[in-house]
């Protein structure tokens, strides 16, 4: 047997909610405005199924409890619980995205290392979507615009999570609506819908293009709202071995016309999770095309790994450095007193330079020949 919502669910709802949302939330919905004393209440009533009476002084003594017996008159009429009631009345000016991980879960928690890497998954998704829908050409390298940093400062929240394996709720604020005007009005989509439409196309591109590899595709990245900064997130979300699915879906604003997107929910399996990598790479490539680049960091691994067909090692290192504002694991082939040289590197912690052509391949950031190493400090540290 189910059991009814409890007092206090109603109580966490009405503390999460304004009237001004709910009043917004019945207006876009079919409720038609009876009479109102304004600043103090107002009447709704649904055809000639149901009337509700909607405070509006916050400041009356028994606000809290009236606005409470609004909203449990709302879940009545919809036979909705307080859940999905708040859903409800926060999509009227609000886009909300759904991430859900379907994977084995022994009591419905996710491990809290997946749900930290989730987190800065899901903020690097809309970072990426951000940045593209405020400039398709950005090279998602460097400096934002105020109009990006103020929509992750300020539009963008977590919201509860949901029933049904694990669910994040992203909920994008579009902010107030225009004031009423007899005056024609030239209707301009708010950038934070912008973003989510953005988001949308490029997850289902993504998703698409890992199942079906089209080569044309990455020269109309832009147009398709995708990045690799994108793919990487959701490679990120999708890292989990006990993940089967990645359910990623949209529940669109009411306030706002529906937008032309190829699909509001998007499911990415395991063949599409395997399909990631390669579109990543092809998107990185055209972003950040092979240049040459002097690297200066930490040698954090080094490997020697016999050849095919003869009796020589190949040696590589990984070196973590920063490139153009980002820290990055770069493998590179050394050989001979280079290799030696980072061997010293690497057991007296100190920096090492080294020059080539810094390009990703193979899933990995990689220096490829000619490859120079400048051992001019080391050799005077060894002195």
């Amino acid at each position: 047997m189910v059991s009814s919502p409890s007092l206090d669910e109603y109580r966490e709802l009405a503390d999460s909610l304004n009237p001004l949302a709910v009043q917004q939330y019945l207006a876009a919905n079919d409720w038609q405005l009876e009479t109102q004393v304004p600043e103090v209440r107002q009447i709704w009533r649904l055809n000639d199924e149901a009337r509700i009476m909607l405070p509006l002084a916050t400041d009356f003594v028994d606000f809290a409890q009236r606005f409470r017996d609004t909203l449990h008159s709302l879940a009545i009429v919809y036979d909705w619980d307080p859940a999905h009631l708040a859903e409800k009345i926060t999509a009227t000016r609000a886009d909300l995205f759904f991430v859900r991980f379907d994977q084995m879960m022994i009591d419905g928690t996710l491990p809290f290392k997946q749900a930290e890497k989730s987190l800065d998954a899901l903020f690097k998704m809309l970072k990426a979507a951000a940045t593209s829908a405020d400039d398709p050409s950005h090279s998602h390298r460097g400096r934002r615009s105020s109009t990006v940093t103020d929509f992750l400062d300020e539009d963008v929240r977590l919201g509860h999570t949901k029933r049904g394996s694990f669910v994040f709720t992203v909920v994008t604020r579009l902010g107030d609506p225009l004031p009423e005007s007899d005056a024609p009005v030239i209707r301009v989509t708010p950038f934070q819908r912008r973003v989510m439409e953005t988001l949308a196309t490029g997850l289902y591109a993504a998703k698409d293009l890992s199942l079906n590899w089209d080569p044309r595709a990455v020269e109309r990245a832009a147009e398709l709202g995708l990045s690799a900064n994108l793919v990487e997130s959701l490679q990120d979300l999708t890292e989990s071995d006990s993940l089967r699915e990645l359910d990623l879906s949209f529940d669109w604003a009411a306030s706002e016309p529906r937008p032309e997107v190829p699909a509001s929910r998007i499911v990415v399996n395991r063949d599409a999770m395997l399909g990631l990598p390669r579109v990543r790479e092809r998107l990185v490539r055209r972003e950040e095309p092979p240049h040459t680049e002097t690297i200066v960091g930490q040698v954090r691994s080094l490997t020697r790994e016999d050849s095919s067909g003869d009796d020589q090692e190949e040696t590589t290192i990984v070196l973590s450095a920063e490139v153009r504002g980002r820290t990055r694991k770069i493998h590179v082939p050394l050989s001979g007193e280079d290799y030696d040289w980072a061997i010293f590197a690497h057991r007296s912690r100190l920096p090492f330079t080294v020059t080539g052509n810094l390009a990703f391949e193979r899933g990995a950031w990689r220096l490829t020949g000619p490859v120079t190493v400048d051992s001019s400090f080391l050799q005077h540290q060894r002195r």
